[in-house]
């Protein structure tokens, strides 16, 4: 582990002590966890703070942890991480934080401390259902805004819950149920009868 990256965990212990659900470092990056109450005043700080200085957001993106290493997840399910990094001291940090409610997480939105979140929320809100409380304009960004569901929860249908059409009797686009037949993608092996056998070839 390099000298700059022990001063920014240090520096993290001391200005948030036990906020900090944890703090890890491994392959080179530090990621902190916080709680959801905590999440705001956390990422304040975090730009605020003389001897931290995260004054840019690189990128945000919402998680759904519930089928996590392909096994059943014991903890919360969505959560949101922020990518932050510092100019002044040139060192990047993950923020982590997994909302309380799995069936209709909310978590504080960042936007008033760094504006470029206002898309990435957008994303996230778009893709997992993941609200952001005091976002400026929570609006679906990627998908038709009457699409219904959240397509990267990880229960979401491969094809979706309805499907749209051009109509040319109604003159206008229509939903309805989706008509896809569900299908097995295994793709097909076709092999010669004496494959593998020792000898052939």
């Amino acid at each position: 582990m390099s000298s700059k990256l022990e001063r920014l965990s240090q520096t993290l212990q001391q200005v948030f002590g036990d906020t900090l659900q944890s703090l890890v470092l491994d392959r080179g990056e530090v990621t902190i966890e916080v709680s959801a109450a905590d999440y705001l005043e956390v990422a304040r700080n975090l730009r605020d703070h003389e001897d931290l200085h995260f004054e840019q957001l690189i990128d945000l993106s919402g998680l759904d942890y519930s089928t996590y290493g392909n096994a059943e997840w014991a903890g919360k399910r969505f959560a949101s991480v922020a990518h932050l990094m510092s100019v002044r001291y040139n060192w990047r940090l993950r923020l982590r934080v997994f909302a309380e409610d799995d069936g209709f997480p909310v978590l504080d939105s960042v936007c008033e401390l760094w504006a470029s979140a206002n898309w990435y929320e957008r994303e996230s809100f778009d893709l997992y259902g993941i609200m952001y409380a005091g976002h400026p304009d929570l609006r679906r960004i990627l998908t038709d805004y009457g699409f219904v569901g959240h397509p990267f929860r990880k229960d979401f249908p491969i094809s979706g819950y309805v499907e749209m059409r051009y109509d040319p009797e109604q003159g206008r686009v229509v939903y309805q149920p989706v008509t896809i037949e569900p299908r097995e993608n295994t793709p097909r092996i076709v092999r010669e009868d004496s494959y593998g056998d020792v000898g052939h070839g």
